[in-house]
């Protein structure tokens, strides 16, 4: 197609470069980041885990609270990693105009991409690593197996940031994302195995979550969590792999449309 540039990103250490940027700037912003990572699922689970949790008692062979917080580590990570690879991408990109001085520097539009979706990565695992802690807190994290959880929760975030920064490179201002909240971002916390088991979804829409990435985050974060069995854990991983790899390349390719004239 004109104008596209489809090469492949190419892999190179000025990524780090650009990680290491936001990571000094986010330090400016430690305490109110600690407070919303810690405060905001602890009020999940306690008023939903807890409050509701009475009156639901156990679903899938899980006390609620349990099947609610290994649900939310993935969720919450989905989310954070959202937010940072639109909200702050795209405020990054147009209204402070980093990226034209970081493409004064010798690096490229793939080191910028790679470089902020490790970053929305790494947000992410704050997020679900707080909520693994608040939830062992409470007594629902099922031993040490949690721990695998955690290269898990980096990788959605990895899935999330890729597909948001594809939103980015498409918005022409903040009100666009509202779509990508409300048709993808919204439905998939409802259906995709948060707050309540799949199976007991309408057999097509069985089949249609199982085409969302959130779907397969869950399946695999939430038995590690509790310390059961992982089922297809191989599959769940290639979805992911490779809702990660095809955001990231189709992000690229847009933005290079966009800054590249």
């Amino acid at each position: 197609m004109a104008n596209f540039d489809w090469t492949l990103p190419r892999a190179r250490r000025g990524a780090l470069a650009v990680w290491r940027r936001n990571v000094l700037v986010w330090r400016r912003l430690l305490g109110p980041a600690i407070l919303m990572n810690f405060g905001e699922p602890l009020i999940y689970l306690l008023g939903f885990g807890l409050g509701l949790g009475v009156f639901v008692g156990q679903v899938a062979d899980l006390p609620y609270l349990a099947f609610l917080a290994s649900g939310i580590v993935a969720s919450s990570a989905m989310t954070t990693a959202t937010f940072e690879g639109m909200y702050s991408v795209f405020t990054r990109m147009v209204p402070q105009r980093t990226y034209e001085a970081i493409l004064a520097t010798p690096l490229e539009i793939d080191d910028i991409l790679a470089g902020e979706m490790l970053w929305c990565a790494t947000k992410g695992l704050m997020s679900g690593v707080a909520i693994l802690l608040v939830g062992a807190g409470l007594g629902v994290v099922g031993g040490m197996s949690a721990l695998w959880a955690i290269p898990v929760v980096f990788l959605i975030g990895l899935t999330f940031g890729g597909m948001a920064m594809i939103m980015t490179a498409l918005a022409d201002n903040y009100d666009f994302f509202s779509y990508y909240f409300v048709l993808l971002v919204t439905p998939m916390m409802m259906l995709c195995g948060v707050f309540f088991p799949i199976d007991g979804l309408p057999g097509w829409l069985q089949d249609v979550v199982q085409i969302l990435p959130l779907t397969h985050a869950v399946a695999l974060v939430r038995p590690l969590v509790v310390g059961a069995p992982v089922d297809a854990a191989g599959l769940h991983l290639s979805v992911l792999i490779g809702y990660a790899s095809t955001s990231y390349y189709l992000a690229v390719v847009l933005v290079r449309r966009r800054l590249v004239v």
